[in-house]
């Protein structure tokens, strides 16, 4: 369950991964994450580069900011703080644009297998967690759906920035079972820690005991959230591939380019994908086609 791997991040020139790096370490963890128990999850040690962690932790904003949100609902979510990036400073708002970029969602589609994953650019209960003393969180099953977008969530990522954690704290992530008899997994919050896991209707987790932190110390995290688009899309939605037209009094030679690639574009339409293909390979070899 627990693993040791570091993203090789550089923060030189702004924040950097390799696309190809990223994708081997996803794919090396890709076996443990996908037949773990109770669902398809994995425990990351050590997660991020000291110097990048170190960095978003120093700029980790302690006064309340303009669209904070605060959770004071009991089991629902106990003195709990969400913070948006877009309130943060630009350092932060950089940070949160890389874990919503390619390499990170390379390394989550080689991980999970979840093909074609979609960043949140609106981070629906996402950004910065903040829990102070006595906060909890009850166990629970995430929404499945973001209204907003329409998309369907798949994975959870958090990351921990709590140098120094004790275990007397509490605060632990628990994973429990689909049936909600027996609890699995404990995991402290603890510092460079990140915990990647399905958000599927019977993935239940949460951290339900109150915090018994000191006075000033707080359980801190980075929430983000991937999804994945329904291919009913193309039941609704027409296929086709960029629609040129010309202009008037456009030359002959530019009509018929343009009459070629809207051909093409209805052509695909209404062909049989197969058929399609087969087309598209010899379709440069049809010069005496005129239109």
């Amino acid at each position: 369950m627990f693993h040791n791997a570091t993203l090789p991040i550089s923060i030189d020139d702004g924040v950097y991964l390799n696309i190809d790096e990223a994708k081997k370490i996803g794919e090396s963890l890709s076996g443990d994450y996908c037949f773990a128990e109770p669902f398809p999850h994995i425990v990351i040690d050590n997660f991020l580069p000291e110097a990048f962690l170190d960095k978003i932790i120093s700029n980790f904003p302690v006064e309340k900011l303009k669209n904070d949100v605060i959770f004071d609902s009991g089991y629902a979510g106990l003195h709990k703080r969400q913070v948006l990036p877009v309130d943060c400073n630009g350092f932060i708002r950089e940070v949160f644009g890389f874990f919503n970029s390619k390499p990170i969602v390379q390394f989550l589609e080689s991980l999970t297998t979840i093909p074609s994953l979609i960043p949140d650019p609106h981070f629906v209960g996402g950004g910065f967690h903040e829990t102070s003393k006595g906060g909890k969180l009850g166990i629970h099953a995430d929404f499945r759906i973001n209204e907003d977008l329409h998309l369907n969530r798949r994975l959870n990522a958090i990351i921990y920035l709590n140098k120094d954690w004790k275990d007397e704290y509490g605060g632990h992530l628990e994973l429990w079972d689909k049936n909600m008899q027996a609890k699995v997994h404990s995991v402290a919050p603890v510092y460079n820690r990140c915990v990647i896991f399905n958000t599927d209707a019977d993935s239940f987790h949460g951290h339900p005991d109150p915090l018994t932190t000191p006075d000033g110390v707080t359980r801190r995290s980075i929430a983000l959230y991937y999804y994945t688009a329904s291919k009913r899309i193309y039941e609704d939605t027409v296929a086709h591939t960029t629609m040129y037209k010309s202009r008037p009094g456009e030359d002959a030679a530019t009509k018929k380019e343009v009459r070629k690639l809207v051909f093409d574009n209805y052509l695909k339409d209404l062909t049989p994908p197969v058929f399609y293909r087969i087309y598209g390979r010899v379709k440069d070899k049809l010069k005496f086609l005129t239109f």
